[in-house]
C-alpha cells in the first residue's frame, strides 16, 4: 500500500462527494465528518457512485438508487454479501491522500 495525493483541500464540498481517477481505479470521496474514499463504481451496472445523494454514511447510486455504507463500503440493500473497497484517507498540509 502507498499514499498517494488523490485531491487538494477544499475541492470536495462538506456533504458531497467527487469521483477521481488514481493508479488506475476509480475512487470516490465523500466529505461527510471527514474524508472517506471507496470504489466509485456501483457493482450494478458500473455507475459513479459519487455525484449520488448522501444522508449521513449512506450514499444513494443516482442511476438505480442503491445504497451504500460511505465507511464501510457495504451495500445496505439487495444484495447483502456485496461491499466495495475502502481506503484509508488522510488530509495533510498539502491536500488529501489515500493509501492504494
Amino acid at each position: 500500500m502507498t499514499w498517494k495525493k488523490i485531491a487538494e483541500k477544499g475541492e470536495v464540498s462538506a456533504g458531497k462527494g467527487k469521483a477521481f481517477k488514481i493508479e488506475g481505479k476509480q475512487i470516490a470521496i465523500f466529505n461527510q465528518n471527514g474524508y472517506h474514499a471507496i470504489d466509485d463504481l456501483c457493482v450494478h451496472q458500473d455507475g459513479s457512485i459519487a455525484p449520488g445523494k448522501l444522508e449521513g454514511d449512506i450514499v444513494e447510486c443516482p442511476l438505480h438508487f442503491w445504497h451504500y455504507n460511505i465507511k464501510t463500503g457495504e451495500l445496505t440493500d439487495y444484495l447483502k454479501d456485496v461491499k466495495l473497497e475502502t481506503y484509508k484517507v488522510e488530509t495533510r498540509d498539502d491536500g488529501i491522500y489515500v493509501d492504494i
